[in-house]
């Protein structure tokens, strides 16, 4: 192989990629902004929800239970309302996602060692966020009913109150989050937020970079010149390897600086298993290239591609241990799942090479078996 070759054909793509003021702008653009776009909407972490409260007893045993949603960092008080019926027009209006009606004799049915009537009303239009804020009011009214319930305790049997805390609760559950404590959603989508930009931009850039000589017809200067395949080949790789290492960079430093994850692995592990799995995605977009005649084609192709892949089939969404048959053998036929580990493991569990070696050993037969496949599809004649 004439490397001389290799980088001169490197420069003249790195000069077309230069001058393509679109191309450009969607190798260094279009990154960035699928990791701002998917980091805020795929992000689960619920707060402020705007709620209001109707109070139908009006006495401090109902303010002091409505305060308990009051004082929540997960919701947004917006005032007491006058009846059911103005909480029906503002949740349909989706000013309010959440009204707590607290029901007449409250208070009395509570002093007199009854059950209290509360209902709550959901806006049920988004039904992930709804299971969420129903969860967030199960914890609270639980929180609620504990001291309700202490307290009557206390009064008639007479017991302190921590003594009656100890009765009401015998096993305390202790619960220890390991790896992300805080339990922030943007911890875990912002590095699989790399994987996905990383599956998705590459293959497409690398096709178009292929399939724009064919609808030109600067692939026959190549046809009819010395060059050789593998040359041809490496040096159409190496603008795209090069562009996809700026972006993996940029996408770090996002994650890391602007959404605020922790980085607790090696970042010299990390950046080699980035490089490889690189390598893997640009190799796939060259084979694409290979395989249709026209831009929009390998745009559609690779979009579609990776898209799936990324988000159905590496653990991004849903875990690949729940994936069954012939989904679980497509999850393994690409590398985004296992560079989903190698993101996950290197952010958020402190764990490299000694733990994800198979991962890279994966990228390595992965990128080399597929640049075999491009050398053999790809002839240096005309196609008729």
């Amino acid at each position: 192989m004439n490397f001389a070759c290799v980088l001169a054909l490197a420069q003249r793509e790195w000069r077309e990629i230069l001058r393509d003021r679109i191309y450009f702008m969607l190798a260094f653009l279009l990154p960035v902004m699928l990791m701002l776009v998917f980091g805020y909407g795929m992000s689960q972490d619920i707060e402020n929800i705007a709620f209001a409260v109707v109070d139908e007893d009006h006495t401090p045993m109902s303010r002091d239970y409505a305060h308990h949603f009051i004082e929540s960092r997960y919701f947004s008080f917006k005032g007491y309302l006058p009846d059911a019926g103005a909480a029906d027009r503002l949740l349909a209006q989706r000013k309010l996602r959440l009204v707590i009606v607290i029901g007449p004799r409250f208070a009395e049915q509570l002093r007199a060692g009854r059950t209290a009537q509360v209902q709550t009303l959901i806006d049920g239009t988004f039904a992930t966020s709804t299971r969420t804020i129903q969860a967030y009011v199960e914890a609270i009214n639980l929180a609620a009913n504990t001291g309700v319930r202490g307290g009557y305790l206390a009064r008639r049997l007479g017991l302190p109150p921590q003594r009656v805390a100890d009765l009401l609760h015998p096993v305390v559950l202790d619960v220890r989050y390991l790896y992300n404590q805080e339990v922030r959603s943007i911890w875990s989508v912002a590095p699989g937020l790399i994987m996905l930009i990383l599956m998705l931009v590459p293959p497409l850039l690398m096709a178009l970079s292929v399939v724009r000589e064919k609808e030109t017809g600067a692939i026959y200067n190549v046809y009819s010149s010395t060059i050789t395949r593998a040359e041809f080949l490496v040096g159409k790789l190496l603008p795209s390897v090069s562009i996809s290492c700026i972006n993996a960079v940029i996408l770090w430093l996002l994650a890391t600086l602007y959404f605020g994850t922790p980085f607790k692995g090696s970042l010299a592990f990390f950046c080699v298993a980035t490089l490889l799995y690189i390598l893997c995605t640009t190799a796939l977009g060259l084979l694409i290239s290979l395989l249709v005649r026209t831009q929009q084609a390998a745009m559609i192709i690779s979009l579609v591609m990776s898209i799936i892949v990324s988000i159905q089939f590496s653990g991004l969404i849903t875990p690949v241990s729940a994936l069954s048959g012939g989904n679980y053998v497509i999850a393994h036929a690409f590398p985004a799942m296992y560079y989903n580990e190698v993101v996950k493991g290197a952010f958020l569990k402190a764990i490299g090479f000694a733990a994800l070696w198979p991962q890279l050993l994966v990228f390595v037969l992965y990128a080399i078996a597929v640049f075999i496949l491009c050398y053999l599809l790809f002839r240096k004649r005309t196609r008729t």
